[in-house]
């Protein structure tokens, strides 16, 4: 079967998982086409990301012309569907604090897509993410376009979830993925209860190069931790809710007790300025080190040489990343909220409160405290459960029965 997958912005740094999962079901039989809404070549770092991009169709960068054709050919074809489709964009506008020009966009788009699907014989329609690819995917069924289903993740899609007219799509939609149990619960406080068995839980996979590359020999790596400070990463977007203006707190107060240690903090973004200053007023600068975005065999070296990953984060789906340190047997510390509990347990790592920097700190001194064969165990422990949650060929194949239920081609 052929799916088309729709996401925002494709490929992408903080998308990786998107792509891991397109290439476990290609691997599976499943024809996928790619399409993105828009792209930014520049900040790629990682050779599988630069591939992606051009398998990938965009839909709005540099496609105005071809927006603008697609909406008057079926305006004139399809009168019917593209007025039902009109009323339903005019509605989530109004929803959307009465974004009538993004929506007007948005309909413009599953015009595009319609005929993208006509073109490529799409049997089915995959969105990732709750907000605006959602929105298109259920703009290009009601216009007469495949069968559909995406996948919510959070924390956005929980933000504001009437505004993005949550229970319409997924009143549209075949089925619905969500990433963990809470955010299934979530989707069911904004849809009809009978739409609640539409919504099926997949879990992000961990890519098979952080599960199965081999890990540092322990016995070595315990020699060379004796002699060195204790070593803390975070890695993520540098924005306010991943909590890292909160780490650096922490860190502070870590430095404060005298515990010799040091984080490394990987990833860029718009915050990255007020962290910059607030480690120059803090006069941390030879503790902790901001070092950018990195691809993804940067960030496997970087999680060997890491003793714990920290992420403090404010709201969350389930970090990708916090599968990634298990993966290459790294205890975790990150905050009490939404899915994370579901994977991070006192075997593998502690849970803080979310926003208490002193919380962070006495799970870090805490952390350093303990005896390293339990560090040890508690990384073997996490590895054996992300191996067993967020395989990703089981999770691919998991989509792919889901697909397969619901295929419906053109009409």
């Amino acid at each position: 079967m052929k799916v088309l997958y729709l996401v925002n912005q494709y490929p992408k740094i903080s998308h990786t998982f998107i792509r891991r999962e397109i290439q476990a079901l290609e691997k599976l039989g499943v024809d996928v086409v790619r399409v993105t809404s828009t792209n930014n070549p520049d900040e790629l770092v990682d050779q599988d990301d630069i591939y992606e991009l051009s398998k990938t169709r965009l839909l709005v960068k540099g496609q105005a012309s071809a927006l603008l054709k697609a909406l008057i050919f079926v305006a004139l074809k399809r009168p019917v569907p593209f007025l039902k489709a009109l009323k339903l964009s005019f509605r989530m506008a109004v929803k959307a604090n009465f974004r009538f020009i993004h929506h007007l966009a948005y309909l413009a788009e599953a015009c595009l897509l319609l005929k993208i699907s006509q073109e490529e014989k799409v049997d089915h329609i995959h969105a990732h993410f709750g907000t605006n690819p959602a929105a298109i995917a259920t703009l290009t069924r009601i216009l007469g376009g495949p069968t559909y289903s995406f996948t919510v993740h959070g924390p956005e899609d929980f933000d504001h979830p009437a505004e993005l007219s949550m229970a319409d799509k997924i009143h549209h939609a075949s089925f619905v993925v969500a990433i963990t149990s809470f955010c299934k619960s979530q989707l069911f406080r904004w849809c009809d209860f009978q739409h609640w068995k539409k919504i099926e839980i997949v879990h992000c996979g961990v890519d098979d190069k952080m599960l199965k590359y081999p890990h540092p020999d322990i016995s070595s790596f315990t020699i060379e931790q004796s002699s060195r400070p204790f070593r803390f990463i975070n890695i993520g977007r540098l924005s306010e809710q991943k909590g890292q203006m909160l780490l650096l707190e922490a860190m502070c107060l870590v430095h404060q007790q005298g515990v010799a240690a040091e984080l490394e903090i990987i990833g860029d973004g718009p915050f990255r300025p007020q962290l910059e200053a607030y480690i120059e007023q803090q006069g941390i600068e030879e503790i902790v080190k901001l070092v950018g975005a990195k691809s993804g065999q940067d960030v496997r070296e970087a999680l060997d040489q890491a003793d714990v990953m920290v992420l403090p984060s404010f709201a969350e789906g389930l970090p990708v990343v916090i599968m990634e340190a298990l993966a290459r047997k790294k205890p975790v510390i990150s905050s009490l909220i939404a899915g994370i509990p579901e994977l991070v347990t006192d075997q593998c790592g502690w849970l803080v409160p979310a926003g208490d920097a002193s919380a962070i700190a006495k799970a870090m001194i805490k952390a350093t405290a303990t005896d390293l064969n339990k560090l040890h165990r508690m990384g073997e422990n996490g590895y054996l459960a992300v191996s067993q949650q967020h395989d990703i060929d089981v999770e691919a194949s998991k989509l792919k029965s889901f697909f397969e239920q619901y295929e419906g081609r053109l009409q």
